[in-house]
């Protein structure tokens, strides 16, 4: 517990072999802790090495703690159901487009359905652009760009809330836009 603080102390203050031996010293087994939630190598890695890279970087905001093996243990378990939660949405995402896709073949594209799906990525377009820069660029950042959250909120200055609120008011907006062109 003390040596915890200790350790913790000196990582905020910028002690690099500190951080190194805290790495050494976990690195391996919250891979393997990963992995076993993941179900994947180079994924596990990849979500602990990006714990790390954040614990370092934002090292003077660190919060000190009884525990550091509880904080990273915590920590990875965060971030692997995170993303097991992003693969799910890939997952069902692709899956709609393959649906959408089967779907439209059997459809006939007539002129007027060709119209209607330029005027909706227009409107789609143009929505996006009406859209206050922080909201645009957040949306942008997120859907086109597929970042997280945090790492939007971190490269912005922002907090996770402003950016899910920023998220939330954007798809709202072209919810409202759009709505009348899903008809069913």
């Amino acid at each position: 517990m003390l040596n915890d603080l200790l350790i913790l102390t000196k990582i905020k203050e910028g002690d690099i072999k500190t951080f190194e031996e805290v790495f050494r010293l976990y690195y391996a087994p919250l891979c393997l802790y990963a992995s076993c939630i993941v179900s994947g190598k180079d994924a596990a890695e990849e979500i602990v090495q990006e714990l790390f890279y954040v614990l370092w970087r934002d090292k003077e905001k660190l919060q000190l703690i009884y525990s550091l093996k509880n904080y990273l243990y915590g920590a990875v378990r965060k971030e692997s159901l995170q993303y097991l939660e992003h693969e799910e949405i890939k997952r069902r995402y692709r899956e709609t487009i393959v649906l959408k896709e089967e779907n439209y073949k059997e459809v006939s594209r007539s002129a007027e359905h060709e119209l209607e799906f330029e005027e909706l990525q227009e409107l789609i377009t143009d929505t996006l652009k009406e859209l206050p820069l922080r909201r645009s660029t957040i949306f942008k950042m997120h859907r086109f760009e597929g970042k997280k959250y945090e790492t939007i909120a971190s490269s912005l200055g922002l907090s996770v809330k402003t950016v899910e609120a920023e998220m939330s008011k954007a798809l709202k907006t072209l919810k409202n836009k759009v709505v009348f062109y899903f008809k069913e």
